[in-house]
């Protein structure tokens, strides 16, 4: 018992230094002043116009992205698991390949395929046909968060498909049900913790993201990311920057009661 306590010490000394006291760091500045003093007034600043604009995009486009993600996702694992197509077999490689890429690096690329003299815009013209002019707009952080972020969406759908009891479809098929209501009425409902799962692993990363905005919107789009980022960067005002940061956990904390409501086994986060 003693050995397996030691075991765990690496991982002890992990969560301590890189979560835990990162995250004391953000509430104590977070609910500070430069002087040390307690105050709510950091956290009053995402009522501000600028930072409420940021804010409602930021989620206005983490819905959309999130919601083309289930729409794209869900078909997809839905043909990978009646494959049955095991997550080491080569087509899942293939699809999870570019997030072994640098993230950074994926996003580079979506820019300069996008710019206005990039690749895409070249291929046009070369068969006479009207340039795509999104590069710099909101469609452009979309498609960088769907780019980004569906495998996300694809593998706990999947992992839930893929464990769902092959006799028990047959069975709503023997008893008379059709294929949209055997879908409706057994797929669907037991696949929920992977949907879950899976909203909320591209929810969040697309409601605090701020690459993608930088590069694909031109800075010219500010999403509440970009204002976090510039608030510690720029200004240099930590008790701000946390005080916002503390803001966007109340929906990390949600989605994290969400998943713990819906996927109490951990079956849609188990890849």
């Amino acid at each position: 018992m003693k050995s397996r306590k030691l075991l765990a010490g690496p991982y002890l000394f992990w969560s301590v230094s890189f979560i835990i006291i990162p995250l004391f760091m953000i509430v104590y500045y977070g609910l500070t002043n430069r002087d040390g003093e307690f105050t709510l007034l950091n956290l009053a600043q995402i009522t501000t116009q600028e930072n409420l604009k940021a804010l409602g995009l930021a989620l206005l486009l983490s819905f959309i992205s999130t919601a083309i993600c289930l729409l794209l996702a869900y078909p997809l694992a839905m043909i990978l698991s009646e494959k049955n197509v095991n997550q080491t077999s080569f087509i899942v490689l293939i699809f999870i390949l570019p997030m072994w890429m640098n993230f950074l690096l994926r996003t580079l690329a979506w820019q300069n395929l996008l710019e206005k003299n990039g690749v895409i815009n070249s291929v046009l013209s070369f068969f006479h046909l009207p340039e795509i002019s999104i590069i710099n707009t909101p469609f452009a952080i979309i498609l960088g968060m769907i780019y980004n972020f569906l495998p996300f969406m694809v593998l706990p759908i999947y992992n839930v498909l893929v464990k769902i009891d092959k006799d028990v479809v047959c069975a709503a098929r023997d008893l008379g049900a059709n294929t949209i209501q055997t879908f409706s009425k057994i797929i669907l409902p037991l696949s929920i913790p992977g949907i879950i799962s899976g909203v909320t692993m591209v929810f969040v990363p697309s409601l605090t993201t701020f690459v993608i905005s930088d590069l694909l919107g031109g800075s010219k789009i500010l999403l509440i990311g970009n204002v976090i980022e510039q608030e510690f960067k720029q200004g240099s005002n930590w008790n701000v920057g946390s005080g916002l940061s503390l803001v966007l956990m109340i929906f990390i904390i949600v989605s994290m009661a969400m998943i713990a409501k819906y996927d109490k086994d951990g079956e849609g986060t188990a890849f």
